[in-house]
């Protein structure tokens, strides 16, 4: 998979960052031998694809139905002394403290966080860490709690928005849906919204020539969309307005033409 992901990469006008979530959860084979698995993860996996380039980053899922605190940290440790940048799915269904201790390993991003507390936010505002909400896994899963978003802004944690997109628990694979539902939901102001697939988004890639955002300077990567206002992205649901998709500076899309 991940090859065939940097191959879309280099055949297709599309810029792919992959991120490694081996340690997501316990394969049925190694049931009740979980220090096993992170032994394959943290030893041969990890190093192979490091060695072949096939990753960006490597995440780990701290969780009490899947690794708890040290076992993660195995994993950070591992990714980091291969020169990996770290993330973490963290605190989404309880408050294990897996976002502090990403933060101590400069973590781009914690993901979920509906169960983040005060000093997870305080730790992520010194660390630079991206909190990304995924309002397509709470709204699949029933979920109640909502994430801490006036904790966020109070201290000024920058919040990005993605699909989680996954047969499990987030069958979504539109980001236009993800804006909506982070208004609807989670109640983020159109541009708190914006800003979440955008520049914060970009931020948690950790990728230098990434930016987000239409600067000088900046890769001319975007979409110009026919609508008459940017709250528009916001509110339409399943409304395609997509007039023009530019990569690096080129036309790679012109819907214009393609409209019947």
């Amino acid at each position: 998979m991940l090859r065939v992901a940097r191959r879309l990469g280099e055949l297709r006008p599309v810029t792919v960052r992959s991120t490694f979530l081996g340690a997501h959860a316990l394969p049925p084979e190694f049931a009740g031998q979980t220090d096993a698995y992170l032994d394959l993860v943290c030893d041969q996996m990890l190093p192979t694809l490091a060695q072949e380039g096939l990753i960006d980053a490597v995440d780990v899922f701290c969780e009490r139905i899947a690794f708890d605190l040290k076992q993660s940290e195995r994993v950070l440790k591992a990714a980091q002394a291969l020169g990996l940048s770290v993330k973490m799915h963290a605190e989404q269904l309880s408050n294990l403290g897996g976002t502090e201790m990403a933060t101590r390993y400069q973590a781009l991003s914690t993901d979920h966080l509906e169960y983040l507390d005060e000093a997870g936010v305080i730790a992520m505002k010194k660390a630079g860490t991206v909190a990304v909400l995924l309002p397509g896994a709470y709204y699949f899963l029933r979920e109640t709690q909502l994430p801490p978003i006036e904790l966020l802004r109070k201290h000024g944690v920058p919040m990005a928005l993605s699909t989680d997109s996954n047969p499990g628990t987030s069958p979504c694979a539109s980001l236009l849906l993800m804006l909506n539902m982070g208004s609807t939901l989670f109640r983020l102001t159109v541009p708190e919204a914006l800003a979440g697939v955008t520049r914060h988004a970009a931020q948690a890639l950790g990728a230098p020539d990434i930016s987000g955002e239409l600067s000088i300077g900046s890769r001319a990567d975007f979409v110009a969309w026919d609508i008459d206002s940017l709250p528009e992205l916001v509110y339409w649901l399943g409304l395609p307005r997509c007039a023009l998709v530019v990569y690096q500076g080129s036309i790679s899309r012109d819907l214009r033409k393609e409209s019947p």
